[in-house]
């Protein structure tokens, strides 16, 4: 069987791209197509497959501006050719769900979330550009969302990484799908002996995340905590930061997992579809406290993992705050740690790979040929010979 999976572009390391590691694991002879690639920034896992990219690789800068071809982006996809190709996996959250495959191939598509910047962060990212690219984008957007909508009927069965991605799915598409939830590598953490006296926060610095929440509400209370991660927004953040808010920009992952494992609580205040780092905190033995929405809802399950805010706000994060230390001594490390195990990279290569199987199967039954014993030959009354045959054909 011929595998082939695509994936929107492959420019950094971040959650979408563990995921491809992890179907790259389950098809090792698969190959990857993607919009643009920077080869710099390919894992070790990657780096084994055949990789076709889109004609937008070639057009100088695309590899650091890739966002600004979006309108470019279906054309591109679409030029793609994965007619081969038996089984075509889409990892979905930039265009990869259009791709045009043959009529009897099974598309599977895993779905981080229909495309954030047209659809429910649209104003988000609108009010965040210029004012000719906002003029752009403003007539642009509204193509893309009726082609985003009619591709989603190219996909034989969608996959979520999340009940709060598959309800979007369902909104956006019509369609239903069935949650795996993203692999988290817990194995790679571990509880530390030692808490400090400092909070974390870390992820790319961009508006939805939040992380300003975090700077001002820690300024407010004097409270430490240090902030790892880069992006549009740090400086900015640097400068209304107080003297208690510690900024170490990126850094590798031996940091991060030291930080996450010794600080009193991740501090996770945007809303997330998923929301990996969360669960790398509890696989550390950590506690979050959390924005109340999407994601971190069912990863963290009840408040025994860390506290939830409603409030997105200085003050709401302040109050949550106060609440955690008040209940401090009754977060469990081996507790958090034993719900993190849940989201293990084997568990979603067991059931992604199950899925798999149950849609091909599925696949092989529609396209078959009927056997002779279920098709009945007769004649009408006009002499004409009429075939029929079980109606799953």
């Amino acid at each position: 069987m011929k595998v082939a999976i695509v994936h929107y572009w492959l420019v950094t390391m971040r959650g979408g791209e563990k995921v491809l590691e992890e179907l790259c694991k389950l098809y090792p002879q698969a190959d990857i197509f993607t919009l643009v690639l920077d080869e710099g920034t390919l894992s070790p896992i990657l780096r084994k497959h055949k990789i076709t990219t889109s004609f937008l690789q070639s057009i100088p800068g695309s590899r650091k501006h890739y966002q600004k071809l979006l309108p470019l982006m279906p054309f591109a996809l679409e030029q793609l050719d994965v007619t081969d190709y038996d089984l075509v996996i889409s990892s979905e959250s930039g265009p990869a769900k259009g791709i045009v495959t043959r009529p009897d191939a099974l598309h599977i598509c895993y779905c981080h979330s229909p495309m954030r910047y047209i659809w429910d962060h649209y104003h988000v990212y609108r009010r965040e550009l210029g004012l000719a690219s906002r003029f752009v984008f403003s007539l642009v957007a509204p193509l893309l969302r009726m082609w985003d909508v009619t591709t989603a009927a190219r996909v034989d069965a969608f996959v979520s990484n999340s009940m709060h991605v598959s309800r979007r799915i369902a909104r956006v598409y019509g369609r239903l799908s069935t949650v795996i939830y993203p692999p988290v590598a817990v194995e790679d953490f571990e509880p530390a002996d030692k808490i400090e006296d400092y909070y974390l926060c870390a992820g790319q610095i961009v508006t939805y995340k939040r992380v300003d929440l975090a700077v001002q509400a820690f300024t407010k209370m004097g409270k430490p905590l240090i902030v790892i991660g880069d992006g549009p927004h740090l400086e900015p953040l640097r400068r209304v930061a107080g003297p208690s808010v510690k900024f170490l920009g990126r850094c590798d992952f031996a940091t991060l997992k030291h930080h996450l494992s010794h600080c009193r609580a991740l501090v996770f205040p945007g809303e997330e579809d998923f929301g990996i780092l969360p669960v790398e905190a509890m696989a550390s033995g950590r506690p979050v406290i959390a924005y109340g929405a999407g994601g971190a809802l069912e990863s963290m399950g009840d408040e025994g993992a860390g506290v939830f805010f409603t409030d997105q706000s200085v003050d709401g994060l302040v109050d949550a705050v106060r609440r955690f230390e008040a209940r401090f001594d009754e977060f469990d490390p081996s507790r958090i740690r034993k719900r993190a195990q849940r989201f293990s990279s084997a568990r979603f290569r067991r059931e992604m790979s199950a899925f798999v199987e149950a849609e091909l199967a599925r696949k092989r039954n529609t396209f078959r040929q009927p056997e002779w014993n279920e098709i009945e030959a007769h004649e009408d009354s006009s002499n004409t010979l009429v075939l029929t045959h079980d109606e799953r054909v």
